[in-house]
């Protein structure tokens, strides 16, 4: 066992880096992104109806799990970006949001 068979760069095993380290953007360069442009796909979340915000993070949710699994690189930092910039724009617009206090690790 001298190999880990990975193809991509990146050790087998527990040390493999997350989606986002993964992206530039969000820190780390190990693997090269693409550069996104003006042209980005989506409307800008600051101009979402609050209906249509969360029907976007539901879609996204929905195939959270599909795309990290199966989808390119740039594909996931597509979804990643999108999704950080729905969530964002929904904790700017409820900062006050309920928290469920069954969902509390801590009482």
């Amino acid at each position: 066992m001298t190999a880990s068979g990975r193809q991509d760069g990146f050790p087998a095993g527990g040390t493999e880096v997350s989606p986002e380290q993964r992206i530039p953007e969000w820190g780390d360069d190990r693997v090269a992104a693409p550069a996104f442009d003006a042209d980005l796909p989506g409307i800008d979340p600051a101009e979402l109806p609050d209906g249509d915000l969360i029907r976007e993070m539901q879609s996204l949710h929905r195939t959270r799990l599909d795309t990290l699994r199966h989808a390119t690189d740039s594909a996931l930092a597509n979804h990643l970006r999108r999704t950080a910039e729905l969530e964002t724009e929904y904790l700017a617009r409820h900062p006050g949001r309920e928290v469920d206090p069954s969902r509390l690790r801590d009482l």
